[in-house]
């Protein structure tokens, strides 16, 4: 009867170590259950931050170009201007001649 007690004893003693561990464990769950919620959140929002930071650099880059285009051609269209400028010279010279 004593080895039984024994056992018995041994047996609980384990079955509570068993508890514990399972609870243990539970929190363990809990815990990162939330960080993965968390960080879940946290990638999504960081997504959607550069998904516009990458809209915002595309519009820089398109305004960039098109004001680049537009200051060249309003380069040549002063050019043009002055070329026009002075053949009107020239022609008003070789015309007093």
């Amino acid at each position: 009867m004593a080895d039984l007690s024994i056992i018995l004893t041994e047996m609980e003693v384990k079955l509570r170590k068993l508890l514990d561990a399972k609870e243990k464990l539970a929190e363990d769950k809990f815990k990162l259950e939330s960080e993965n919620e968390m960080l879940r959140s946290e990638n999504a929002a960081l997504v959607q931050a550069k998904r516009e930071l990458q809209d915002k650099i595309n519009k820089s880059t398109i305004v960039n170009a098109l004001g680049n285009e537009r200051e060249i051609n309003e380069g040549r269209r002063l050019i043009r201007a002055m070329i026009k400028e002075i053949d009107q010279c020239v022609s008003i010279l070789n015309s007093k001649e």
